[in-house]
């Protein structure tokens, strides 16, 4: 049955943003192993922050010990064991946040929220908002633990009502309240974009012995060689 539920996944890697705490409930540690397994039971391997501290360490270390593939990507500045902790699997140092997030989202298939503080829903809000420009196709999850995320769910329909977001960008978000029916979900999401935005292209190009990385919209060629560049052109 997992060969089957493998051979069926649209998806490869799987990017995870949760907390560096725990939190005080053994719901959310509970939920972030459950997600680590799933994502073994698919074959799908996990794309996150790196470290091995809160619910970045339980998930990564679920899937490890799994045997699926793990990549974290995480900033110089944060790298330390009395820091973040050691990774597990396979750890790629970055420059910093920007480029943390746009070689996360490069490297995954697929988004998955857990529960977590400022930094995990800065993350979250802003592949949700790639998403909306066109910029990506990949599906969103929010892994809505007994309810830690019924209010922000309740400010973005609030947001539709008073017209701040369309109705269509609404279903950008696909949500569930455990592991094994958040993922079916994302493997079932149709994207849905408005007439107003006709094409957009992501393009990231990644050249050897840099010394400084350039991560931003809008780009059109690289400053210099041997940099990154996140290039997003938007046709309106």
């Amino acid at each position: 049955m997992e060969e089957e539920e493998a051979v069926r996944s649209r998806f490869k890697r799987v990017c995870v943003f949760c907390g560096s705490s725990t939190g005080k409930r053994e719901c959310y540690k509970d939920a972030a192993i459950e997600l680590g397994q799933e994502l073994v039971s698919r074959r799908l391997d996990l794309v996150y922050g790196g470290g091995s501290i809160g619910l970045m360490g339980l998930v990564s270390q679920a899937v490890h010990d799994g045997g699926g593939k793990v990549l974290g990507i995480i900033p110089r500045p944060l790298m330390g064991a009395e820091i973040t902790g050691e990774t597990v699997g396979e750890e790629r140092s970055v420059t910093d946040m920007h480029q943390r997030k746009a070689e996360m989202a490069r490297h995954s298939d697929c988004f998955i929220a857990l529960p977590g503080g400022y930094g995990t829903l800065e993350e979250l809000l802003e592949v949700i908002a790639w998403s909306q420009l066109g910029i990506h196709d990949k599906p969103v999850g929010l892994l809505n633990v007994d309810g830690y995320y019924d209010y922000l769910l309740t400010f973005i329909d609030k947001a539709v009502d008073d017209g701040f977001i369309e109705p269509s960008q609404r279903h950008i978000i696909v949500s569930a309240t455990n592991a094994k029916e958040l993922v079916e979900k994302l493997e079932e999401y149709v994207p849905v974009h408005d007439g107003a935005i006709a094409k957009a292209s992501w393009e990231v190009q990644q050249q050897e012995q840099q010394e400084k990385q350039q991560v931003g919209f809008n780009v059109a060629s690289a400053a210099a060689a041997s940099a990154t560049t996140l290039q997003t052109e938007i046709a309106l």
